[in-house]
């Protein structure tokens, strides 16, 4: 076997940043004629001198041997501020995976790898990252940096994740997305991944939040995390089973046959009515099947920063 075979077997969270740089690798590497021009692996020391700013920071000397104006680029400068956004409540445990990896990811697993994908990403291009964590409490925050320094500390804690299994927990979405509207001032662009399943649907208040997030000319992308066949097509067999709603522990007995239908149904409108309410609220909604790769994703990333710069 070799390496990169050995790499995509392993578990998931003990190679993290490896596996983050393997799928965008292999993103980039896909990627034919790529319209996202100022996307490049490699980092700018300079940018060109625009007429109007401070001559302060002119590297004159390159100027002396192009005969062009540039600036300094400084490390605490970014073309972009990115905040991450993850729910951490135990829906997002769905399905249980005792072995996380590459091909065989949850929805908490899907949503770390496809984060730390995007901070790979954003480290290339010097952009500033923050994360939030929420369940029933908002358990992490980190404001937007670009450091080397704060980019390990964010893959150190979405490592930490996955180890630390989550109880029961009940959250109410809403409640934590005003508390990190409050948190985040400057202009960026905002990136939720949740399944947005509550044990308290109170979808105004919820869009009432998110709404929030959308002051100060933040962007807004709503990353909907799915197990497609078992979540949204309801596919298990007819054989007896026991359903157990993982926040509250209730639980109900059923053939799936039975309920299918109505099943399909009931989170086809759930699902038609979070988009259209993400239309209204000018909210990039975005489906996401965790049984896919992650191009959804990288492509979502790339065109909305394009369009954010």
């Amino acid at each position: 076997m070799d390496v990169k075979s050995e790499l995509q077997n392993a578990q998931l969270f003990q190679n993290l940043e490896l596996l983050a740089g393997q799928v965008v690798e292999g993103f980039i590497s896909g990627i034919h004629k790529s319209p996202f021009h100022g996307f490049s692996a490699e980092f700018a020391e300079h940018k060109i001198y625009n007429t109007g700013e401070s001559t302060k920071h002119i590297d004159w000397k390159l100027f002396a041997r192009t005969d062009k104006l540039y600036t300094k680029r400084y490390e605490e400068e970014t073309n972009l501020r990115c905040h991450m956004i993850l729910d951490n409540s135990a829906s997002m445990y769905y399905p249980e995976v005792r072995n996380l990896k590459l091909g065989n990811l949850n929805k908490i697993g899907f949503g770390v790898l496809a984060i730390a994908a995007l901070m790979n990403l954003l480290k290339k291009q010097r952009d500033a990252v923050g994360l939030s964590v929420y369940a029933d409490t908002y358990s992490f925050y980190a404001p937007e940096k670009s450091s080397e320094r704060h980019f390990q500390m964010l893959l150190s804690q979405l490592n930490r994740l996955v180890r630390e299994k989550t109880d029961e927990k009940r959250t109410r979405t809403y409640q934590f997305l005003h508390h990190i509207a409050e948190k985040i001032h400057r202009r960026s662009l905002i990136f939720v991944f949740s399944d947005m399943f509550q044990t308290e649907v109170e979808e105004e208040k919820l869009f009432e939040a998110l709404r929030h997030l959308k002051y100060n000319k933040h962007e807004i992308v709503l990353f909907h995390l799915l197990d497609k066949g078992l979540e949204q097509q309801f596919d298990f067999d007819n054989s007896p089973r026991r359903f157990i709603d993982v926040e509250t522990g209730q639980h109900i007995d059923l053939h799936a046959e039975n309920i299918r239908e109505g099943y399909r149904k009931g989170i086809e409108d759930y699902v038609q009515a979070l988009k259209l309410k993400c239309m209204q609220y000018k909210i990039r909604y975005v489906g996401v099947d965790i049984r896919s790769n992650f191009s959804t994703v990288l492509n979502t990333f790339l065109v909305e920063r394009q369009k954010f710069v």
